[in-house]
């Protein structure tokens, strides 16, 4: 699920992972309602939120070993799913250290291990990387696309494009609790109707340079202020930019800057939206 802060992503999460009461409406997961079942759909759900939730009392191994034995795992059993899980995670030479010495890095690492212990059907990662540094980040993707590979189901929230880009085989766009548009997000970048997005920047009237854009560049399909810009939508990439320079100057602008790119998840969103994925 793609979405600004307050889409309702956290909401949704709650709601499919029993934390929260629905006011209405079903939800299955796993083959299970959630809402007249919540014990059993606890059992084949994991749940990776955005807070972190380790017990400090605890040590890493710790951690992993107690939630084996919540889900009904014997001593055996939990110790043995406790150190692959450290081996799967790269937290093995932290087995034995307190999770209040972890990095933020590390600690969403635990989390995410502790979620698997117990083999869900569904995953659910709430904001997995937020606020990580970028190479934490790529350590977290590496290891959701190995689950993905092994047919593990994730249901991932992130109002990162690139990640929801390059993790997700299927897109759901929301915004302000609603859905505003699914799919591949092959599927998404396609449904803009554009070859290219020019992004322009000049000087005086944006609305004004938006409407001659609009009317004078051959095959622009759309044009419209996006933070300060204008997004240009054209069908074409050749000779592109030469075409949207001329328009500008014979309408009297002067521009200051110029870009050319394919469309993006963010360009899905602001047509669907009409503002920033980020605001």
């Amino acid at each position: 699920m793609l979405g600004p802060n307050g889409a309702g992503k956290t909401t949704t999460v709650g709601m499919l992972t029993t934390l929260v009461t629905p006011t209405g409406g079903r939800a299955i997961v796993g083959g299970i309602d959630v809402v007249a079942h919540p014990p059993l759909a606890k059992q084949v759900i994991g749940v990776m939120p955005q807070t972190n939730t380790l017990d400090r009392a605890l040590t890493v191994w710790e951690n992993l070993y107690y939630h084996g034995l919540y889900f009904g795992m014997s001593a055996r059993a939990a110790r043995g799913v406790a150190e692959e899980m450290l081996d799967r995670f790269r937290l093995g030479n932290r087995a034995g250290s307190p999770v209040t010495a972890l990095s933020g890095g590390m600690a969403k690492r635990l989390m995410m291990a502790r979620a698997l212990v117990h083999r869900p059907s569904v995953l659910f990662l709430d904001e997995p990387t937020a606020g990580l540094d970028p190479q934490s980040r790529i350590a977290l993707w590496e290891i959701l696309g190995e689950l993905h590979t092994e047919g593990q189901t994730v249901l991932l929230t992130t109002h990162y494009m690139e990640e929801a880009d390059s993790l997700c085989s299927r897109l759901a766009v929301i915004d302000h609790g609603r859905l505003l548009a699914m799919g591949t997000p092959k599927d998404l970048k396609e449904s803009v109707g554009a070859d290219s997005i020019v992004t322009v920047s000049a000087a005086g009237d944006l609305d004004a340079l938006a409407r001659v854009l609009q009317e004078r560049v051959e095959g622009a399909t759309r044009s419209q202020r996006v933070a300060g810009t204008i997004q240009l939508h054209v069908k074409g990439t050749g000779g592109v930019l030469p075409k949207v320079v001329t328009a500008a100057e014979h309408g009297g602008f002067n521009l200051t800057d110029l870009s050319i790119a394919e469309p993006t998840l963010e360009t899905v969103f602001i047509n669907l939206t009409g503002k920033d994925l980020r605001e």
